[in-house]
């Protein structure tokens, strides 16, 4: 017993297996959290650059809207018989979109 005990253990295997692991790691990390990050944003961009007046759009504040005009980072969204200015990034979808349950 006490022999097994003062042993060394066995070395971890020869270096380049621990980089392929971690070059694993970093594929993984690449593949679950950046790329589908990347593409959601590239898609909201691409969403809010096409907003015209007339669209109905939901805001992240959770109001119905009609675009009324549009400018470079701002709208004018119509609320209720008033005209209101926002941001473009308050338009959270288009009021025709299906919602998508996450």
């Amino acid at each position: 017993m006490m022999y097994a005990l003062l042993q060394q253990p066995a070395s971890g295997g020869p270096a380049w297996i621990q980089f392929v692991f971690i070059g694993g790691m970093a594929l993984m990390f690449y593949f679950l959290l950046i790329r589908p990050q990347s593409k959601a944003r590239k898609e909201t961009e691409a969403r809010l650059s096409k907003l015209k007046a007339g669209d109905e759009v939901v805001l992240t504040s959770g109001l119905y809207a009609t675009i009324d005009r549009v400018e470079d980072k701002h709208i004018w969204v119509k609320l209720g018989g008033s005209v209101v200015k926002a941001r473009r990034a308050a338009v959270a979808a288009l009021a025709s979109e299906p919602e998508t349950q996450n």
